[in-house]
């Protein structure tokens, strides 16, 4: 660290800002402080202390990190998880800005003779920090272009937002981790939870139906933006391909619609009445026989389907998975996408023995076999580090 001092370089700055900090009361911002300072400590605990210097701005916080790049963004995205996963409980509620950047900075010292840092670098990312919505990571062109290219996986987490402009008219590109209303969308989640926990009947019923909807809606938006990253980073060759496919079916769509439309009416014809008596066998004496398919399993001696052997083993009600993913993941259970944890914070499945799996782009894929019995509660924590 002395070696550096007075001397210009070029780092990472992570760039975070508490939202609204100074319309709350003096005890609502200590509280918000508190838990804002324990964060940032989990999220750089990892970082030795000769490799970073950290300012306090009041409302919130700027770490230059003289060392590795990926430090800053280990950093941001420990502090997003903390956000999603327990920021959103709080009371008041905390919402942190975050921004990230690489550029120049000069090393000086305070009024106090402690390390302190100016220059464009932590400018930048302020101002990146200010186009973020409450709970992303923006990060500028700059330090995208330099960590995307240390790895595949780091690449793959970012997408690309466009060109922005700030008070100096000034233009900045950025790349963001996460999608605006992630934050939004897991406060309402956990918003909904409690509402069910607290009612009951009809009530109960229509928080549970919100809850769902609102995760439905999440998980749509993000394979839309998704799709839209993805089209944006393909080829010239590749971007053809998807408009004409489109097309064909767009045509496909419309003129199947047409002959719908134009389809002739088939000409009325005299119904015939059978003379016959008509037998109704009643329900009791139905008798249903399931179709054994391959695979087959013995339940206490006798053969039956996997979808009678659901219907014997649920009869006590559906079990509960309750889910706790970091920083965010994609839930699989029995191969089938379920939905993305946060927002998602339950799962009802059937008794039996299932497979699940827990996705991020980013990190190797988290297995987990469950055997849930009826009406059991089951938890399920798992972090990606």
């Amino acid at each position: 660290m002395e070696q550096r001092n007075n001397k210009t370089i070029i780092c990472s700055v992570f760039f975070l800002d508490i939202v609204e900090y100074s319309k709350k009361s003096v005890a609502g911002q200590i509280s918000l402080k508190e838990r804002f300072n324990a964060f940032l400590s989990i999220a750089i605990r990892d970082v030795p202390v000769n490799d970073r210097i950290i300012l306090d701005t009041g409302d919130g916080a700027a770490i230059s990190f003289l060392g590795d790049i990926e430090d800053a963004l280990q950093a941001a995205l420990s502090m997003r998880s903390s956000l999603l996963g327990e920021g959103v409980r709080m009371e008041p509620t905390l919402l942190v800005r975050m921004g990230v950047n690489l550029g120049p900075v000069r090393l000086v010292k305070d009024i106090n003779g402690q390390p302190n840092i100016v220059g464009d670098g932590i400018n930048v990312a302020q101002r990146v920090m200010g186009f973020a919505d409450p709970g992303q990571i923006l990060v500028s062109r700059s330090y995208y272009d330099a960590v995307s290219r240390l790895s595949q996986e780091y690449a793959g987490m970012f997408h690309y937002q466009g060109s922005r402009t700030d008070k100096h008219v000034r233009e900045h590109e950025v790349y963001a981790i996460g999608y605006p209303g992630d934050f939004t969308s897991t406060q309402r989640s956990v918003a909904l939870k409690e509402e069910i926990e607290h009612s009951s009947g009809w009530h109960k019923a229509i928080a549970t139906t919100k809850i769902y909807w609102e995760e439905f809606i999440h998980n749509v938006a993000v394979w839309e933006r998704r799709g839209i990253d993805a089209f944006r980073k393909a080829s010239v060759t590749q971007k053809a391909t998807v408009v004409g496919i489109s097309a064909v079916l767009m045509f496909s769509m419309v003129l199947g619609i047409y002959k719908l439309a134009h389809r002739p009416v088939a000409p009325n014809v005299k119904q015939v009445v059978s003379t016959q008596p008509t037998v109704v066998t009643p329900a009791s004496a139905v008798v249903a026989t399931p179709v054994v398919p391959e695979g087959e399993k013995k339940v206490q001696g006798v053969k039956q389907s996997s979808r009678v052997r659901t219907l014997v083993e649920t009869t006590g009600g559906p079990a509960v998975v309750s889910l706790a993913v970091l920083p965010w993941g994609e839930i699989y259970l029995d191969g089938k996408l379920q939905g993305v944890s946060p927002p998602l914070l339950e799962l009802q499945v059937v008794a039996g023995t299932h497979k699940m799996e827990i996705r991020n782009s980013s990190f190797p894929v988290y297995k987990e076999v469950i055997k849930a019995k009826p009406g059991e509660k089951i938890k399920i924590k798992h972090s990606f580090k």
